[in-house]
């Protein structure tokens, strides 16, 4: 991510515009977990990344938010509900029990995260930087 940063920057400040997104977690400076003390770890330096990056190129008119989502059906997501199923006997129960955990008792999707990205990437969402958004499914409520 810093590397990416590193190289798109220069561009973003000769133009003086442009709006960086980067994807943290809930897992983070957000919200303990469990036995996620690297992940977490990880995806709170994002969160602090995204304000550094926002507070020195502000005046460069670059704005950079976070985003942390909760449980969504992704790739890494599927791993973990297969490893679970060893223990819970099914897939279909695996699935539910990372369902239930959640208050609106569903997954996140990964296109309700997408539509977020696209909001920030806009010029809709001009005047938003230096914060992490939280799309949790009501999670942190």
């Amino acid at each position: 991510m810093f590397d990416v940063l590193r190289a798109a920057l220069p561009a973003m400040i000769a133009e003086r515009r442009g709006s960086v997104v980067n994807m943290a977690s809930l897992a983070s400076s957000v919200k303990g977990f469990p036995y996620r003390a690297a992940y977490r770890a990880s995806k709170a330096a994002v969160i602090g990344l995204t304000k550094s990056i926002a507070a020195d190129h502000m005046c460069d008119g670059i704005r950079a938010k976070a985003i942390c989502p909760g449980t969504v059906e992704t790739p890494s997501l599927a791993a973990r509900i297969e490893a679970l199923s060893l223990k819970m006997g099914s897939i279909e129960k695996a699935r539910a029990w990372f369902a239930d955990r959640q208050p609106m008792k569903r997954l996140g999707q990964p296109d309700e995260i997408a539509k977020l990205v696209i909001y920030f990437l806009s010029d809709d969402d001009a005047y938003a930087t230096r914060q992490a958004y939280i799309i949790d499914g009501g999670t942190t409520a």
